[in-house]
């Protein structure tokens, strides 16, 4: 009996002008996690589109075959009638909706005269609930639930209908270390139950970790697969596979020579906008000209807060303290204040606070200085085309122009574009919040390149980052901060991930 659940064959899939996957083979065993890896645009979410039937039958050349029959689907719901269910990196959950709502929604359970029995659903939707690990009422909106809980949610919701092979897209790229650990035990037992899983990473690390099976595909094309109980699985294999080459070091060497002191943060507190509590409290650091400074912290530390809210006050209310760039006392009211101030921010969330993911290359490099391309109140669209043109080159922007829409684009191009938005402001200070979140290895090499290029121009750059192997790895010094105060600052050289790790669990001290 053939021990393969499914098998595609000669997978072709074409886009105007760009051939997305080309003649690629995937087989995948009944029963184990079998991992896709390569860079951002290698092809690894339109494969699993083509499996879903988010792109039809008759959209691509070749086969699908699961479960040992031929299969054809013309939309999710034909394969989700076979057991195959897709939970993508956006979450498709309603956050007004209540949680056996939104496992339910389109499949709703129902009573006499066709009405919703709520009395059923929810306690369908509780049974569903305790199988994937979660304790919440099925009657919480979706919306008051962390994200960690939301992936849950829609495991269980894959579940409820009857799932034999789950495809997960970037299931941990959100998540912290506590809720990817539990994702990923979940993951061991749904294969224990004899559910199939296929996901879709950039953490080589949780790959080899869970792992029965890695398929690598660059340029949609498959490379090969390598079968982790055979010992052919290796994160520098993985990545020989992905980019086509080794990495010599996951991180390009700089020589640190700071100059003077460009941005200082005195005393900066921040209220919760609509609570009454402080987010930040008391922080003070500073940042010199050709260095990168790391901040450090857990979920919840306040890490994005205090950024958001130097930036202009874009965040928090009853903000007090002092910013300082090159010297001299700058207080920003609003973004573009701040913007003058020579002060760029870009955002954690590049698709929905980063980008206008529906507009082009062109639109987005220039939405943060469209001053500099005005005269009288107009555009000047030549220029604003050349101007995008140089960043596309010069940042290697994979498109084939700026006239690309950037929500098509990949990730690591598209933080690519953000970079470049903010770069054409002309900042002092840059600050990265999670800057490589969601792209692969290579992309990141890439983005790491590109800050040693900023700092070696003089500019200081702050790094906000989940990572502490990435922050030890581009950084000169390293803040920690830990429930809203800075508990402790160190330089690269003495900095472990040990020692970090220790001041961001630092208890707040207690204050008479």
């Amino acid at each position: 009996m053939d021990d393969h659940i499914l098998e595609m064959r000669g997978i072709t899939k074409t886009f105007p002008g760009v051939k997305a996957l080309e003649d690629v083979n995937l087989a995948v065993g009944r029963g184990e996690i079998h991992a896709i890896c390569g860079e951002n645009g290698a092809g690894k979410s339109t494969l699993m589109k083509v499996l879903s039937g988010v792109y039809p039958t008759g959209t691509y050349e070749g086969e699908i075959v699961f479960d040992g029959q031929p299969v054809r689907f013309h939309g999710i719901r034909d394969s989700e009638h076979v057991g195959i269910v897709i939970i993508h990196q956006e979450l498709a959950l309603v956050p007004y909706l209540s949680i056996a709502e939104n496992i339910f929604l389109g499949s709703e359970r129902r009573g006499r005269f066709g009405l919703i029995d709520w009395n059923k659903a929810n306690a369908e939707a509780g049974e569903l609930l305790r199988s994937v690990g979660l304790d919440e009422n099925p009657v919480t909106p979706v919306g008051q639930l962390g994200v960690g809980k939301q992936q849950l949610v829609e495991i269980a919701k894959a579940l409820s209908k009857d799932v034999r092979l789950l495809i997960l897209d970037e299931p941990t790229a959100a998540l912290n270390d506590t809720d990817s650990a539990h994702l990923l035990d979940l993951l061991r037992r749904l294969r224990d139950r004899g559910i199939t899983c296929i996901m879709i990473s950039h953490k080589l690390n949780e790959i080899t970790a869970v792992s029965d099976n890695v398929t690598v595909i660059r340029d949609g094309k498959t490379v090969e697969t390598l079968s982790l109980h055979a010992g052919e699985v290796t994160q520098e294999r993985i990545i020989r596979g992905m980019v086509g080459r080794d990495l010599e070091s996951y991180y390009p060497e700089r020589e640190s020579h700071p100059g003077e002191e460009v941005l200082r943060v005195e005393d900066w507190t921040v209220w919760h906008p609509t609570q009454d509590r402080k987010v930040v409290e008391g922080a003070s650091f500073h940042v010199r000209a050709g260095e990168v400074v790391g901040i450090a912290g857990l979920m919840g530390a306040g890490r994005t807060e205090l950024a958001m809210s130097i930036f202009g006050r874009a965040y928090g209310r009853n903000i007090t303290g002092r910013v300082f760039v090159h010297g001299k006392e700058v207080r920003p009211r609003n973004v573009a204040e701040a913007i003058d101030a020579g002060i760029a921010y870009a955002t954690e969330d590049r698709k929905h606070y980063g980008l206008n993911l529906i507009e082009d290359i062109r639109r987005n490099v220039s939405a943060a200085a469209l001053n500099k391309l005005a005269s009288k109140g107009f555009v000047n669209g030549n220029e604003e085309i050349k101007v995008a043109e140089g960043y596309r080159k010069s940042m290697n922007v994979k498109a084939p122009s700026v006239a690309s829409v950037v929500g098509k684009l990949s990730g690591g191009n598209q933080q690519k574009v953000v970079l470049s938005k903010w770069l054409y402001t002309d900042p002092e200070v840059l600050i990265l919040d999670e800057p490589t979140r969601g792209i692969d290895v290579g992309a990141k090499y890439e983005i790491y390149t590109i800050i040693n290029r900023l700092v070696a121009a003089g500019k200081a750059v702050l790094v906000i980052s989940s990572e502490l192997p990435e922050l030890l790895g581009i950084c000169d010094r390293i803040y920690t901060l830990s429930a809203g105060r800075i508990t402790g600052e160190l330089p690269v050289g003495k900095a472990t991930q040990e020692n970090l790790m220790e001041l961001m669990t630092k208890e707040k001290e207690l204050v008479a």
